[in-house]
């Protein structure tokens, strides 16, 4: 069993953390304008956003917290550090390129739909079979945390295209995706062969 080093508990833990408090400022900065629950996170850091480089600096935060967690998690498996990274590196992406102030833009959607993938199925890349394995890269939890995943990316699409709660619905889900690499690092620090 390699060893996952306990800082990867400070980079895992950190990300929902600068998420939801960019997200929060952000959207209390932006005044009562913004709506968080038909509005997406994107409009927060679209150009003119009054809170724009809050979460901007947010979204740069994220994308550094993921890759420096995939680098930490050494014992799971490399397809899965690898979609982990990618999902960091489309939060840099996407802070680089906000949307603009009205309508959208197809390279940040783009990269954003990009992120939201590989970001739910990093779990399901990263399980690793056996009875030993840590608790979060077990084949089951694995399964179902991109299952659950994939319902609540699946839910953001069909609010997009109904016009419905998709702040709500991109809310859930990337609260899920960046709060599941510290369940998973958790578990490794935890489990008994991390010596």
């Amino acid at each position: 069993m390699r060893h996952v080093p306990k800082w990867a508990l400070l980079s895992s833990g950190l990300a929902p953390v600068l998420l939801a408090g960019g997200w929060t400022i952000a959207g209390l900065l932006e005044g009562p304008t913004y709506d968080p629950v038909a509005q997406t996170i994107s409009v927060l850091a679209a150009d003119g956003a009054s809170g724009a480089w809050v979460m901007t600096g947010a979204l740069v935060a994220l994308g550094i917290c993921h890759l420096v967690t995939a680098c930490g998690l050494r014992v799971a498996a490399f397809a899965g550090r690898v979609a982990l990274g990618g999902g960091g590196v489309a939060a840099l992406v996407v802070a680089l390129f906000p949307t603009p102030g009205s309508g959208g833009s197809l390279r940040h959607g783009s990269v954003a739909a990009a992120g939201f993938v590989l970001l739910a199925v990093w779990p399901l890349l990263a399980a690793v079979r056996g009875g030993t394995a840590p608790w979060g890269l077990r084949p089951a939890p694995s399964i179902a945390a991109t299952a659950v995943m994939g319902l609540g990316a699946a839910w953001f699409l069909l609010g997009v295209h109904l016009h419905g709660a998709i702040g709500v619905s991109e809310r859930f889900v990337t609260s899920c995706q960046s709060l599941w690499p510290f369940v998973v690092v958790a578990s490794c620090v935890r489990h008994p062969g991390n010596a």
